[in-house]
């Protein structure tokens, strides 16, 4: 693919690419503009129209067009590759590898799914009961009908089926689509349709909701060579703009929370379709946005998932808040339909995940007993293990141990004694795996060193980092260093070097524990392999 590659960079500016996400404007022979993810209070994104690379300052990314447009969608290479070769004219069928096959299975399932979706639209039209349950009973009106692609699967076993054998699709090519059940006929049927859209457009599958009475109440295309739940995000691809322009993004509990959201003026809504919040879900959301709140409902299920998450995004290095305000509605759609503003409204004023967290693990137990007060103590501490910046999480262990009229420190000795029980029972040293806000903070520190080391004549300040030979990555380090360090005189360079080395150290040697961290956790703690790793974690502690 390094052909196509260079076909779609001939073809393609930086600056067109970018431009059509961030307002650039002229800084000498560069151009800045402000970042797409929202984290700089002034102008910190750069562009190098000469060198045709990218870096974000604020954000601590850069690179080139395939991975401005990876980053900026929250998708992978091939999706990136693909969008952009559309832009450019390219074809990629000339330059593709790998087995033709799958590739081909791929197009076919791609090319299926697109004809049921218009084969779904047609027969909600002509349908005027499905008309009324949509637009009557859902409450939705013509223009998010159409934004979302809401169709309607006819009753009849193999209508679909007929339809696009007609087209010349084999079973074998609407199965591979997700479009039929093991006794080879639609499905989906008599069922209001909602695509899945991928962030490149595509439709991948479906969720339908049963009209009437019956189990399930929604039915999902199941896993395919296109479809994969633990990573689709449900709306991503409709509210990706708003999430940019606005900064944030709304996480709620289902598919139609989501199109009423839309509908209500509130476009930053998703849902993680079919299945409980993954990391991969995460992640691919916080390359879109540093600020993800959660729209759950306040039940013992919300709680449950909002707990997960937080444990998940305490890992990532992901901060939470959460969204409760429903005056009384159990859920988005039911406020929505009582008064859309009030959704709005909600929406602005969501609180620290823990905080909320913390209030309905207050509402659950009674503080004014000792048994409450253990139980309280026990989950609040269990969470507080995933707030990885240590000034917050004293900050929560004094409003813990105020709400249990205890010394903060009484709470921190049991905290340390629930550690060692965990350590013991689940043979693990200490639950702190590698987070994307350790390798961020290194990315920027290495970034720094090597463009003191490649541009800024540093000589005397031995950096032990090797210089890449990536054409691409060494523009990008070269716009770090005219941006950041160019006007400085070579002494300050090297007193900046020495301090950037020291942070760089530190940063590494908290990276190995980590490591070795998750090395101890699947090794038998009365082995020596454990004490060995062990060892070598207290001596890097020391350092």
């Amino acid at each position: 693919m390094q052909d196509a590659k260079e076909e779609i960079r001939a073809r393609l500016s930086i600056e067109d690419v970018v431009g059509q996400y961030v307002e650039l404007k002229k800084a000498g022979r560069s151009l800045k503009g402000r970042s797409p993810w929202g984290v700089d209070k002034t102008p910190s994104f750069m562009v190098s129209p000469e060198k045709g690379i990218w870096h974000d300052f604020s954000a601590n990314k850069g690179g080139d067009i395939f991975t401005f447009v990876m980053e900026v969608e929250g998708i992978g290479f091939r999706e990136a590759l693909e969008k952009l070769a559309g832009q450019a004219g390219v074809d990629l069928t000339k330059y593709r590898g790998g087995d033709p096959k799958v590739a081909r299975r791929k197009s076919r399932a791609k090319e299926a799914l697109a004809l049921a979706t218009r084969y779904y639209q047609a027969c909600l039209t002509r349908n005027k009961s499905v008309c009324e349950y949509v637009f009557y009973k859902r409450n939705l009106n013509r223009g998010i009908v159409e934004e979302f692609k809401i169709g309607y699967a006819p009753a009849s076993g193999k209508a679909l089926l007929r339809v696009l054998e007609k087209r010349g699709y084999s079973e074998e090519e609407l199965d591979a689509a997700g479009l039929l059940n093991r006794f080879k006929s639609d499905m989906f049927r008599d069922r209001m349709m909602v695509p899945f859209i991928d962030t490149t457009g595509n439709v991948i599958g479906f969720t339908a909701r049963i009209l009437g009475k019956g189990e399930p109440k929604y039915l999902n295309t199941p896993e395919t060579i296109l479809f994969n739940k633990s990573r689709f995000i449900f709306g991503l691809y409709q509210a990706k703009e708003a999430i940019r322009r606005n900064g944030y993004v709304v996480i709620v509990e289902g598919n139609m929370d989501v199109i009423s959201s839309h509908q209500a003026g509130v476009k930053e809504a998703v849902a993680t379709s079919g299945t409980a919040m993954t990391e991969q879900h995460l992640k691919i959301l916080s390359n879109v946005t540093s600020d993800i709140r959660l729209a759950y409902d306040g039940d013992e299920a919300g709680v449950r998932a909002t707990e997960r998450a937080i444990m998940m995004a305490g890992d990532l290095g992901i901060d939470l808040t959460v969204i409760s305000d429903y005056h009384g509605a159990k859920d988005p759609d039911e406020l929505i339909q009582k008064d859309p503003k009030l959704w709005q409204e909600a929406v602005g004023k969501s609180e620290p995940a823990m905080e909320w967290l913390l209030k309905k693990y207050e509402e659950s137990v009674d503080l004014s007993s000792a048994m409450g007060k253990r139980k309280y103590s026990d989950v609040a501490l269990k969470m507080l293990g995933y707030v990885t910046d240590e000034v917050e999480r004293a900050s929560y262990e004094e409003k813990i141990a105020k709400k249990l009229g205890v010394e903060v420190q009484i709470l921190r000795d049991k905290g340390t004694r629930l550690e060692e029980k965990l350590k013991q029972s689940s043979k693990k040293y200490i639950k702190k795996p590698k987070t994307e806000a350790d390798i961020n903070r290194l990315r920027k520190i290495e970034d720094s060193l090597l463009a003191l080391k490649v541009f800024g004549g540093i000589t005397r300040v031995q950096i032990p980092i090797e210089v890449p030979e990536d054409d691409t990555r060494l523009d990008e380090l070269e716009l770090v260093f005219n941006t950041e360090h160019q006007d400085a005189g070579l002494e300050n360079l090297e007193k900046e070097a020495k301090e950037l080395l020291v942070r760089y150290n530190t940063e590494i040697r908290k990276q190995k524990i980590a490591e070795l961290n998750e090395r101890l956790a699947g090794v038998d703690d009365e082995s020596d392999e454990y004490d060995d790793i062990l060892r070598e974690i207290r001596d890097l502690q020391k350092t």
